[in-house]
């Protein structure tokens, strides 16, 4: 990086890795920051409030762990259909318009008395409109964080939806239980207001450039979309780092099983609402730990060997819960469980930044349609199993079949990486500022973290 760019971000010097502090000097990125803790915080609180009141009216594992299952299957259809709107609209526009639109749906959830097939609907809503502001957000990024301070942003992004899901969820248990669910839900609209407002007027307006460099259009005829789509899959299934990556990111769907059944496990536990937020919690806050120590103890070029290995550590506590272990164990083995996820947030940085800036969102949008639908199918499945044998059961299953997947994405990474003979490191395993034509590198992680 050039002494240059270092004085316009407030970066630090070139002997030393960026820090959470180098990013946070940029005020643009800043904003950005605060509006994804605020959203964050709310979703959170919103998600304990639909579990505890779908789990409360119909004392059914599965049908709680298929309202879960509702804020990861909608992208299977927008990830590919809504993503590439953050390719052919101005950036900050996107991101405030679904904030806006997300608010209002969610206003309308928090009618009280509102059935439950009209919750469903608005939350599939919801969570359509997460995909082009997620996609929005990660193209933006490289243009307000560049080197090793996108990575150091994107760590802290991570890192920040972790703790703020830790947060949300051990608050979520107790605020729910003294206000209400609609409160809850009201809360959360709130915090999407607040997003818009704190982003529609603290970032630059953004366009994705051509490969020619200018600025692309917002041409939307059906023609253009589908060709938007191919050609999204096109840099994604080309490359065999990004593929076998993004089957490591996919192993998720085997340890976000625990969220979905956060509430019929608490209550096998003889357990209240407060332990539905603190199982909830337990998964994200070892997430958060590890990150930070991924990121900050772990050298950049050591980071991808480890990527098979962890994948396959976030499996193995699962299988625990065959024991049927107390309350107290359950959230310790979740918390390892967690520490391992850490994987997912170097991964996806390096996989935004080895995309061109004209097909970043909708690259994006594919990985993250692959890794979301995954995990929608595996909270599904595991919430008919629990309902058929037994939430622990259900847990130590899901941690076996991950172990399997993780071992084979781990080997298949591993061929990826030594065929390429590239060194992918941390941050795309080069110093190049991220979407230069050099810049290698791999996958999506956790979506709402990227």
């Amino acid at each position: 990086m050039t002494r240059r760019n270092r004085g316009s971000q407030g970066g630090p010097d070139d002997d030393r890795p960026a820090t959470f502090a180098d990013t946070l000097a940029v005020a643009p990125f800043r904003r950005l920051w605060t509006g994804q803790l605020l959203s964050i915080l709310g979703d959170q609180v919103a998600r304990v409030a639909l579990t505890v009141l779908v789990f409360d009216r119909t004392a059914s594992a599965a049908l709680t762990a298929l309202t879960y299952a509702l804020t990861f299957l909608p992208d299977l259809v927008a990830g590919p259909l809504l993503s590439g709107l953050a390719d052919r609209f101005p950036r900050r526009a996107t991101m405030v318009v679904t904030d806006v639109a997300r608010a209002v749906l969610v206003a309308v959830m928090a009618v009280p008395g509102m059935p439950l097939p009209a919750l469903c609907v608005l939350l599939v809503a919801v969570q359509m409109l997460a995909a082009p502001f997620l996609a929005a957000r990660s193209a933006i990024l490289p243009h307000l964080l560049e080197g090793d301070r996108y990575v150091a942003g994107a760590a802290l992004i991570g890192t920040t939806y972790q703790s703020a899901q830790v947060l949300g969820f051990a608050l979520g248990g107790p605020l729910v239980t003294l206000l209400g669910v609609s409160p809850a839900l009201g809360v959360d609209a709130a915090t999407f207001v607040v997003s818009a407002v704190v982003v529609g007027l603290g970032l630059p307006e953004h366009r994705a450039a051509g490969p020619d460099g200018v600025p692309t259009t917002t041409g939307a005829g059906a023609r253009e979309a589908l060709a938007r789509i191919a050609q999204g899959a096109r840099v994604v299934g080309r490359d065999a780092r990004l593929r076998a990556l993004i089957a490591l990111a996919c192993v998720s769907a085997f340890v976000v099983t625990v969220e979905g059944l956060a509430a019929p496990y608490a209550a096998h536990l003889g357990a209240g609402t407060a332990a539905v937020g603190l199982l909830l919690a337990a998964n994200p806050l070892g997430a958060a730990v590890g990150i930070v120590a991924l990121t900050r103890l772990v050298a950049p070029e050591v980071r991808p060997r480890l990527l098979g290995p962890l994948a396959v550590g976030s499996c193995v506590p699962l299988i625990g819960s065959a024991l049927d272990p107390p309350l107290p164990v359950v959230i310790g083995l979740w918390v390892v469980s967690g520490l391992c996820c850490a994987y997912q947030v170097p991964a996806n940085a390096a996989f935004v930044a080895a995309v061109a800036d004209a097909h970043r969102g909708q690259a994006f949008g594919l990985a993250v349609t692959a890794l979301r639908a995954t995990q929608g199918v595996g909270v599904l499945v595991s919430g008919v199993l629990a309902q058929a044998t037994s939430p622990p059961g259900a847990v130590a299953l899901s941690g076996a079949v991950g172990v399997v997947a993780a071992l084979a994405a781990g080997l298949a990474w591993r061929r990826a990486r030594v065929g390429s003979g590239a060194d992918t490191g941390g941050s795309g395993g080069t110093r190049e500022p991220p979407g230069s034509p050099g810049s290698p590198g791999p996958t999506a992680g956790t979506p709402d973290a990227a």
